[in-house]
């Protein structure tokens, strides 16, 4: 060993972060020594959640940290709204003087301030609130996507932890193509966005608009989850994504969410709504796992933060829950809209969990 090699060892011995005695010494001082050549002091190795991720974390957010007294001062904003706005958005500091804030992130306060007048600060914050939510939804994906593809082959196959530390840094170094892509599909998002709203007619104020309400769940879910592995159950509950994200776009509709093993959606028209959940019922129905059931209505509901409220979207769950498998129930509103189209036949009056009176309902099939 050159002398060289002698004292790195000693140091990350010293540190604690080597022993050359252990079966794994030769691949630890190997990565050890990679995370040195990329700039990790020893000080950061130690304190590192996971070190074969140590130079892909200190690629990913690089630079000096603030705390949120210096942000304040900065942007012209109290520590309490400085605190604020980053529960918002989903970043939780311990305290004011816990340096968690990048340069970068001197963009979202600077916009922050800016929307705010022309908002105003509360409905700015609920906005960033759902922007936050959703990118952490997406940013799990990410992490997920690399340690079950990535991650997990290679400790399969055998792969070093220098060859992990490599693929994590390399899967930092793709984001870029990610935030580009982002930045695309939201544009992509606005215009259809832009164009559902307006033609959700009619709208008796601006924060309403006129929906079919879709909630279809898998009725066997439960039974599954005792039943099947968590990654048998993981492969069902993608397939039912998958699907019904494909089968709602290619209707115009749009899914609002996806809750375990259910989708709720909206389309502008009945007839829209009911191709839609027929063909979700259609697609799985040689699929011995699961079995689908469904509720629709239609009516004006409430926007706010991307998700949709009211009386017509608790009618279209309420209804949902007492469909028996493969049975969609819907109001009389939607068969009206959709007369002509479908086989509707009167399914009784029933009693629903929040409603006073019964309500008649109507079942949905293709016509011959």
């Amino acid at each position: 060993m050159a002398d060289g090699d002698a004292k790195d060892a000693s140091a990350f011995e010293a540190a604690g972060l080597y022993d050359r005695n252990a079966p794994d010494a030769a691949d630890r001082l190997t990565l050890l020594r990679y995370l040195a050549a990329k700039g990790a002091t020893i000080a950061q190795m130690v304190a590192a959640p996971s070190i074969t991720g140590l130079a892909a974390d200190l690629t990913l957010r690089p630079g000096a940290r603030y705390t949120a007294r210096q942000v304040a001062a900065r942007h012209g904003m109290s520590v309490d709204q400085v605190l604020a706005l980053s529960l918002a958005v989903g970043l939780p500091p311990g305290s004011p003087d816990d340096a968690v804030y990048a340069d970068e992130d001197a963009v979202v306060f600077a916009l922050f301030n800016e929307a705010s007048t022309l908002f105003g600060a509360d409905a700015t914050r609920r906005f960033v609130r759902v922007v936050g939510s959703s990118l952490a939804r997406i940013a799990e994906a990410a992490v997920t996507l690399f340690q079950v593809n990535v991650e997990g082959p290679l400790l399969a196959a055998g792969g070093t932890p220098v060859e992990l530390a490599r693929e994590n840094l390399r899967a930092i170094g793709s984001l870029d193509g990610v935030r580009q892509m982002l930045q695309a599909l939201f544009t992509v998002h606005m215009e259809q966005a832009i164009r559902r709203l307006r033609e959700a007619q009619p709208r008796s104020s601006v924060d309403t608009a006129t929906f079919a309400v879709g909630f279809v769940d898998l009725v066997s879910y439960t039974t599954l989850a005792h039943r099947m592995s968590a990654r048998e159950l993981a492969q069902v509950i993608e397939r039912f994504e998958e699907t019904a994200y494909d089968v709602v776009t290619a209707h115009a509709g749009r899914v609002v969410k996806l809750v375990g093993d259910e989708v709720m959606f909206v389309a502008r028209a009945p007839r829209a709504a009911c191709d839609i959940a027929l063909t979700l019922v259609e697609r799985f129905a040689g699929d011995s796992a699961v079995t689908p059931r469904g509720g629709l209505a239609h009516g004006e509901v409430l926007l706010r933060g991307g998700d949709y409220y009211g009386p017509i979207v608790n009618l279209a769950s309420r209804v949902a829950q007492i469909a028996v498998p493969n049975e969609l129930l819907v109001t009389p509103a939607v068969a009206s809209g959709a007369a002509g189209h479908f086989r509707f036949e009167p399914a009784g009056k029933r009693m629903l969990k929040g409603f006073d009176e019964p309500v008649a309902l109507l079942t949905v099939a293709r016509r011959q």
